[in-house]
């Protein structure tokens, strides 16, 4: 059986439609957390390594995106 992403998206987001989800339970089966535009569901998919995925939530945690 393949296991499928379950996509969520932060708990920050207010619904409104221009968000990014991600699956983070591929991380122990595959080491990757999959990243979508959650307004194209069936578009592509970029598959984030989960070093570099968790690197990226430590930069935004740290403010390190602030001036974006």
């Amino acid at each position: 059986m393949t296991e499928h992403p379950q996509w969520f998206t932060s708990s920050y987001s207010s619904n409104g439609g221009d968000c990014v989800e991600v699956a983070a339970n591929l991380v122990a089966s595959r080491g990757i957390v999959p990243v979508r535009d959650s307004k194209r569901v069936g578009g592509p998919v970029v598959d984030v390594s989960a070093a570099s995925f968790s690197a990226f939530v430590a930069g935004v945690r740290a403010g390190g995106f602030d001036a974006v």
